[in-house]
């Protein structure tokens, strides 16, 4: 993709990564960008890099705008390697004056690259730099979602330059969230802090409060993931909060793995007597709905019900990597409910509450399980909790 002004002297020179299809076990099945930022004023800055392998195309991008060799300045917002891969190859062409990052970034790039002698400049929370005509001025951003994580920005541009924050995976043409689809774009936006901010819930609050606080005047914020945001500021914000907050919506997710089918009728049935309370419900079936996704639906879910049979003593396979994967998120401030069959030994439901212990969950009920093939006693059973589960929902 070519280079894009996207504020006045101020462009766009990152890399599109089409084919990308995992993100450390999140699925990206649109891809992903990788976004750079170029400020061409006195002094000439480039904020982050992309990821090693798409290294050619930022250059690229940046020489159709100025020689390489006549910036000035790196920001690195965020260390993860992604967003510093290309950055020894860069600095072997651009020879920058300084670059400018936190102390734990700093840290972070010695230990990556295990190179000492960069110019690099420390900066700390509300440092700000002139360029001529544009300053910058640095905000902590930490545990979003690293230690290191910073964010820039141009107060003459009313722009917001903010790492991962606010990003989504998304490979496209298009660099601005107003010329997609808008239904693609929340779900991508929603997608991307459940797999990634979730469990850094506390400080996004911090960090909205902190924009807040500065009474940031902000007309667009520049991702280094996904579209730029010029149109819906408030949205995306109002939308973090609440995911942040743990605010969720009259909805419940019934997600299980099921061997020979008895788990998936239980499962069905459980969903029925949810949505008989004006519960909006999904039943996902692991085996067909990628972690990712589940989580992404489970985000503003009240409720977070779980099924698997027995086998050899535990449960299915595909319901533990999806334990491992939620435990990970800590997802809060969620109902949850366990159910399943078995063969010859009654523990699914009881590993399933475990784990939902562990994320202190409001567990239901003690769970529902029955032997080999459910019959319509227990189907009915079955209905019975989800009403429960809905008559919770609809109190919280």
């Amino acid at each position: 993709m070519k280079p894009l002004e996207i504020k006045k002297n101020v462009y766009w020179v990152g890399a599109v990564d089409w084919d990308l299809r995992d993100f450390h076990g999140y699925s990206t099945e649109k891809g992903t960008s990788y976004n750079a930022y170029l400020v061409v004023d006195k002094k000439t800055v480039l904020f982050d890099t992309v990821k090693v392998e798409l290294q050619k195309d930022l250059l690229a991008n940046i020489r159709q705008v100025t020689d390489p060799s006549k910036i000035d300045y790196i920001v690195v917002n965020h260390a993860e390697m992604d967003h510093s891969g290309s950055l020894p190859e860069v600095l072997k062409i651009v020879k920058p004056e300084k670059i400018f990052c936190t102390a734990k970034c700093k840290d972070a790039l010695i230990q990556h690259f295990h190179d000492e002698s960069w110019p690099f400049e420390v900066i700390k929370e509300g440092d700000s730099i002139e360029l001529g005509q544009k300053t910058i001025q640095f905000f902590d951003s930490k545990m979003m979602h690293w230690p290191e994580s910073m964010v820039s920005y141009i107060p003459e541009d009313n722009l917001l330059i903010s790492n991962d924050i606010f990003g989504q995976h998304w490979a496209t043409s298009e660099r601005f969230d107003d010329k997609v689809d808008q239904g693609e774009l929340y779900w991508q936006s929603a997608k991307y802090y459940a797999n990634i901010f979730m469990p850094f819930a506390t400080p996004a609050q911090k960090f909205l409060k902190k924009l807040k606080e500065n009474d940031l005047k902000i007309d667009m914020i520049a991702v280094d993931h996904g579209l730029i945001w010029r149109k819906d500021i408030d949205k995306i914000i109002e939308l973090y909060d609440k995911w942040s907050s743990g605010r969720a919506d009259k909805k419940a997710v019934v997600v299980y793995d099921t061997m020979w089918g008895s788990t998936k009728k239980m499962a069905r049935a459980i969903g029925k007597g949810i949505a008989s309370q004006d519960v909006s419900v999904q039943v996902l079936d692991l085996r067909f709905n990628h972690r990712s996704d589940v989580i992404t639906e489970a985000l503003d879910s009240r409720a977070i019900i779980l099924g698997s049979p027995v086998m050899n003593n535990n449960i299915l396979p595909g319901m533990g990597g999806f334990l491992t994967y939620m435990k990970g998120l800590r997802p809060k401030d969620k109902i949850g409910g366990a159910f399943g069959s078995y063969g010859w030994s009654d523990k699914a439901t009881k590993i399933l509450k475990e784990y939902m212990d562990d994320l202190k969950f409001d567990i239901i009920g003690d769970g529902l399980s029955t032997q080999y093939v459910p019959t319509d006693d227990v189907l009915n059973q079955c209905y019975e909790y989800g009403v429960e589960i809905g008559k919770a929902v609809n109190a919280g």
